[in-house]
């Protein structure tokens, strides 16, 4: 897979570079801000792009203006943001450009903490699941989205088992993963979602993707609330 990384710390970005291309990926680019992305993208063609939240020169939110900006150029380019820290605006952000899009329009999306890097073998794996078609999230990504929504009476209708359920289904795990973890058969993972999106008025979709789109499509439709700096540290 062609991989283009945007990331401003030297130690990581030679890091990223080196675990993708032990993996058998091939990075096309590796650049230290975000000033010649659109060109790099236009000249490369990647699979999938990897960008750093704060790029220089104000280390703010080059890199997920550029994300958003890449999302609204080409669509369908599966996008990997990584944040030193929980950064609720930017996951906001990201998710409403996700679900605002045209019906089947946006590509993938990943938004992960720099610490998952760590993990090689769960990071490689994040990253092509985001690039055949998955939405990843990190878990405390997650986590905190649902904790500032526990005040929603829709979310309030849901059981402990259903908001296991829906944080797993916004981690973009299968049927199957999320049986296995919780120690159910796939048909009560199954009951578990039906009851989910009828209690939360979503359709259901066999679609991983969708499903994730659409659980944190409803997050953000009640009104997400941000922090005043927009961060959450």
């Amino acid at each position: 897979m062609r991989i283009l990384i945007v990331e401003d710390s030297v130690l990581l970005r030679e890091g990223l570079v080196r675990l993708l291309e032990d993996a058998d990926h091939t990075v096309v680019a590796a650049l230290p801000d975000a000033s010649d992305l659109d060109a790099t993208v236009d000249a490369t063609a990647p699979a999938l792009c990897i960008l750093d939240v704060r790029l220089p020169p104000t280390f703010v939110d080059e890199g997920i203006r550029a994300a958003l900006a890449l999302r609204k150029r080409i669509p369908q380019l599966p996008l990997l943001v990584l944040s030193q820290y929980v950064e609720e605006r930017y996951a906001s952000d990201l998710i409403a450009a996700q679900t605002g899009s045209a019906q089947g329009s946006a590509g993938p999306l990943g938004y992960l903490l720099k610490d998952r890097v760590a993990d090689v073998a769960e990071f490689i794996e994040s990253v092509e699941r985001i690039a055949s078609g998955s939405t990843v999230l990190d878990p405390e990504v997650v986590a905190q989205l649902l904790t500032r929504r526990n005040q929603d009476d829709r979310m309030q209708s849901l059981t402990d088992r259903e908001r296991s359920v829906l944080a797993m289904i916004a981690e973009g795990r299968s049927n199957q993963a999320i049986a296995s973890t919780l120690f159910l058969s796939e048909a009560s993972v199954e009951k578990h979602i039906t009851a989910i999106f009828q209690k939360l008025g979503l359709e259901p979709d066999e679609s991983g993707n969708r499903r994730v789109l659409a659980a944190i499509a409803h997050l953000e439709s009640t009104g997400l609330p941000r922090t005043q700096n927009g961060t959450n540290r």
